[in-house]
């Protein structure tokens, strides 16, 4: 396959540059969602639902449901993702002053390599919440300032002769972004002024903020034959932009087909809007009790339904074979990963791995596997989280790549196809 006419490598390069923080993705999956006639509910009202309708609902901004009622029954497939990615956050009252320069107070936001944010060129988007006449009505704006404001400087080798033996980085004194040079003005709001003209209003109308620094970086192939992508949030928009093409794809003829991209997987999901919550039982509750009032489908198609948890796997890295196991080692452009751990850190069972097997197979996509070395635990991803507050058979999967975590990481051109077209037969 040549990489360059990749449609899902085109569409997913142009999702990377405009995913800059969970609330940009979620606006980003609403607009691909409206475009392919999905209509948009809101969780305070009443909902009104009909067998062939496509449904979307935004939860607190950054975690979207969405889901396509069949016009026959049938089973429940259902997929998840996580908008998320580890960044560095900006604390409130961040402005911080230091010998004329002007810095901003952040802190770690999941398990991000720390080094790798060094000397590149940051940006900021989120979003600002503005003073209204209602005090329990606030008003919300998005804002992305894109384009380079900040950049955490490394100290010169010649004040750290061991820099290449390896510095640790203390995150409340070796993270801090420098924004701007102060002058003679030490009381310049120099962050509020940027949000507020980003928002379009007053710095004194800002009540608060949540914002993402980010590496203001295009994403890009790479390669003798263009054979790798290498970007910024990697981890997980490959996940959630397969789970977007399945969904606007699907026809939904049978049964209930959905997808969530949930919030917060980085630090535990343990939120109002993380797979940990109780907000995706609900919905597929108050979907349920539309088709049967009595409530029993719910339950049953929960027992006979199927999940795939979409997240990101390690490849086999070429400088470190050995950090990967001696005969499960996913490689760059090898195709779907299916992840297994008996710790069940990842989730999944025997006929689980036959079903995904089997699909694969039957549609001649490329698939491998992946598990720790024995001595080396690996991470854990929503799906077992969620499928302990939702008992249903589940699969996870991702694409491999290399740097998971990095500010800027790289994966095989080919494999977002590979997801891409399993999510299309699936969902």
């Amino acid at each position: 396959m040549n990489p360059m006419k990749n449609e899902a490598i085109t569409d997913l390069m142009a999702f990377l540059k405009n995913g800059t923080s969970p609330y940009h993705v979620v606006e980003y999956s609403s607009r691909e969602l409206e475009q392919a006639g999905f209509l948009e509910l809101e969780l305070k009202d009443a909902w009104q639902l009909h067998q062939g309708g496509a449904y979307f609902v935004k939860v607190y901004g950054s975690t979207l449901i969405a889901f396509r009622l069949g016009k026959e029954d049938g089973p429940l497939h259902l997929a998840a993702a996580h908008t998320d990615f580890p960044c560095l956050r900006v604390k409130p009252s961040a402005e911080l002053h230091m010998r004329g320069y002007g810095k901003v107070n952040v802190e770690i936001y999941g398990g991000m390599i720390r080094e790798s944010w060094l000397d590149r060129p940051l940006s900021l988007a989120g979003k600002v919440v503005l003073r209204t006449e209602d005090p329990y009505a606030p008003e919300t704006r998005l804002v992305d300032l894109q384009r380079p404001v900040m950049t955490i400087p490394r100290l010169a080798i010649h004040m750290n002769r061991a820099v290449n033996k390896g510095v640790e980085l203390n995150p409340q004194k070796d993270m801090l972004p420098l924004m701007t040079m102060l002058g003679d003005n030490l009381e310049e709001k120099y962050l509020l002024s940027c949000l507020a003209e980003a928002a379009g209003c007053q710095k004194e109308e800002i009540l608060s903020y949540e914002l993402t620094v980010y590496p203001w970086e295009e994403p890009c192939l790479l390669g003798v034959k263009n054979e790798f992508l290498s970007s910024p949030r990697l981890d997980n928009l490959t996940s959630v932009k397969a789970c977007l093409k399945g969904m606007c794809s699907s026809s939904g003829q049978k049964g209930l087909s959905v997808i969530a991209l949930f919030d917060n997987e980085e630090v535990g999901s343990r939120t109002k809007q993380g797979a940990a919550s109780q907000i995706l039982p609900m919905i597929l509750q108050r979907i349920y009790r539309q088709l049967d009032p009595t409530g029993e489908s719910y339950e049953r198609n929960v027992a006979g339904g199927f999940f795939l948890s979409l997240d990101v796997a390690h490849a086999v890295h070429p400088n470190y074979p050995e950090k990967n196991d001696v005969t499960n080692f996913p490689v760059l452009n090898g195709g779907v990963t299916l992840k297994m751990a008996c710790s069940q850190s990842y989730a999944g069972d025997a006929e689980a791995i036959g079903i995904v097997s089997a699909l694969c197979m039957e549609h001649e996509i490329p698939y491998q596997y992946y598990v720790n070395r024995s001595d080396i635990p690996g991470g854990s991803t929503l799906g077992s989280i969620l499928s302990a507050q939702l008992p249903i058979r589940t699969m996870d999967i991702g694409v491999p790549i290399l740097a998971m975590h990095s500010a800027r990481e790289t994966m095989g051109a080919a494999d977002q196809e590979a997801i891409e077209r399993l999510l299309d037969i699936y969902l």
